[in-house]
């Protein structure tokens, strides 16, 4: 079997450093896209046969320069396996605030509309291929209800989901999976400033290997770990009045800080 072909974004750290780290252990030939340039170069200096891989330093709003980095790494790979779009932004907002708004308009751009700027170059290589591929959307399991403080980020996941899901039906006809990933707390830079507990907690890596597993079974959705999976299960079951009394003073996100 030829080794995996993988595009990640928002590689330089968290769980887009776990991915490239565990799909490195199996072989594969890695795209790895982020803004930071120098940590991108430092964590494909630890990957087994570092010099197959390709770093890309972008910033996943900048369409164009998405596209070209897509082109520049099919071009290198000689075709596409694994397309995962993980660049995301975490951060509390609150609508009364105006100065919340473009963070706000920040988070959509990075987490939804990145999304689909970072599939859209690949489709075309992927319906041509004897392998078509996957497409491998994350979202968390704050899409599912909406949480106070994070009205941004709860949004765009939510929109991650629904948007994974209209791509989905739309790939079917032509081989091509559609995986939607919900995480829940991993422990990452990005939920490190969560001031507040965090149930089911689990390592990058482990979430890492269980991702790659469902992806490798082209999934349509999978919860992970599967323990917030019950929960999320339980969450969309709960009538408005019960979910807002149990969440309507629960402990907001930060504002102001960005992870990617």
């Amino acid at each position: 079997m030829a080794p995996l072909r993988v595009f990640i974004t928002g590689a330089s750290s968290g769980i887009g450093a776990a991915l490239a780290r565990q799909y490195a252990a199996q072989g594969a030939t890695l795209g790895l896209l982020a803004r930071r340039g120098d940590s991108l170069a430092a964590l494909i200096a630890t990957l087994p046969n570092a010099a197959l891989h390709r770093a890309y330093a972008v910033d996943v709003r900048d369409h164009a320069a998405i596209n070209d980095a897509a082109q520049a790494f099919l071009a290198y790979a000689g075709g596409i396996d694994v397309v995962i779009a993980n660049a995301g932004i975490s951060v509390g907002t609150l609508t009364e605030y105006a100065e919340d708004l473009p963070v706000f308009a920040d988070i959509i751009a990075t987490n939804v509309v990145a999304t689909a700027a970072t599939f859209a170059p690949f489709i075309g290589a992927m319906r041509t291929q004897r392998t078509p591929g996957r497409l491998v959307g994350i979202g968390s399991v704050a899409g599912i209800r909406g949480l106070p403080g994070a009205e941004a980020y709860s949004a765009s996941k939510a929109a991650v989901i629904s948007y994974c899901e209209s791509l989905r039906l739309e790939m079917k006809p032509h081989g091509i999976r559609v995986v939607t990933i919900c995480p829940g707390y991993i422990d990452t830079p990005m939920t490190q400033h969560n001031p507040y507990p965090m149930p089911f907690l689990m390592a990058p890596e482990k979430f890492a290997a269980s991702a790659a597993s469902a992806i490798a079974a082209g999934r349509s959705y999978a919860v992970i770990p599967w323990q917030m999976g019950v929960v999320a299960k339980v969450l969309r079951l709960l009538p408005n009045f019960v979910y807002d009394w149990a969440f309507g003073k629960a402990p907001h996100k930060p504002r102001k800080t960005a992870h990617e």
